[in-house]
């Protein structure tokens, strides 16, 4: 667009294509349009309209990690979502049941979504004894009789605030750096993997006990942070005393659920090899059937309790 030629024979000035009124003599170098100093945008070469800067952004590849995920894990969105959800769950059970919450008291929330595996019922004077009585009814449904949302919710459930702040502070030490390196998607899912790995060592190995917290999903990510590490040459080996003296630690304390902590360190071993060692070639789909391999051994593993037992 151009303003009428002024008088003397002078050629006519061009005038913004955004501002009709605004006269200019500065083109965008992509397609060449006049823009005025308030249209015109930056680029490696020049300046471009908006129009041309939008379609740059479509047709770009985005920067991907080491790893192939996504950089906006550089901003923890996943990690900052995972600690909310926890809290928030806790915020809520002490807003309903009291300050006993902070010190470790059991909700009947807890008794609900806590990993259990068999089915507890319960005969005469109160006495628990596992597995199904005639003419008795459940009291608390196990993952082996189909409670399997147990394996989930129970990620998001602790006993008392140290072990609510311990959790958090891990995860958030982990978090944000494995979601900076592997991007919010890989993280998110090898975080619920490691998770439900743990929980169902709980409902293998110490099916009578309630178990719950992020732990198990922490400890896989202490595995993960591992092979990432060692993968870009950094220094692994520092990580190694940290998650030795954790082992010991879910051994030598009682009421700590050591079942879970392994399953967690286990899957996450396995998980972030195959994330951190993926070929370049065919990378994400090498990813995706590790991640979804687990995932499948997991299920098959729990549902096979459940019909044997």
């Amino acid at each position: 667009m151009t303003s009428p030629a002024p008088q003397g024979g002078q050629p006519p000035v061009p005038t913004c294509y955004r501002h009709p009124g605004r006269e200019t003599y500065l083109s965008c170098t992509r397609c060449s349009r006049p823009i005025c100093p308030d249209c015109m945008v930056s680029a490696s070469v020049g300046h471009q309209c908006p129009e041309c800067v939008a379609e740059g952004r479509r047709t770009q590849r985005p920067a991907l990690t080491h790893f192939g995920g996504s950089q906006v894990g550089m901003h923890g969105y996943v990690t900052k979502a995972l600690i909310g959800l926890n809290v928030g769950v806790f915020a809520l059970l002490t807003a309903f049941y009291g300050m006993s919450v902070l010190t470790g008291a059991a909700t009947p929330v807890h008794r609900w979504g806590a990993v259990l595996g068999q089915t507890l019922t319960t005969i005469g004077g109160g006495q628990y004894y596992i597995g199904a009585v005639p003419g008795y009814g459940p009291i608390f449904t196990g993952v082996d009789d189909g409670a399997y949302y147990r394996l989930f919710t129970a990620m998001f459930l602790h006993y008392g605030v140290i072990h609510l702040l311990l959790n958090m502070w891990a995860l958030w030490v982990l978090g944000r750096s494995l979601e900076a390196a592997l991007g919010p998607i890989r993280f998110g899912a090898l975080y619920l993997i490691c998770g439900l790995g743990g929980n169902i060592a709980c409902q293998l190995l110490s099916p009578t006990d309630f178990a719950a917290g992020a732990s198990t999903a922490i400890y896989g990510l202490f595995a993960a942070y591992f092979f990432v590490l060692k993968r870009l040459g950094r220094d692994a080996m520092s990580v190694l005393p940290i998650i030795a003296i954790n082992v010991i630690l879910s051994f030598s304390i009682q009421g700590i659920s050591w079942q879970g902590h392994l399953g967690g360190l286990v899957t996450g071993a396995i998980c972030g090899f195959g994330l951190a060692y993926a070929p370049r070639q065919n990378r994400t789909a090498v990813q995706a059937g590790v991640l979804g391999g687990m995932l499948a051994v997991l299920a098959v593993t729990s549902l096979a309790l459940s019909l044997t037992r």
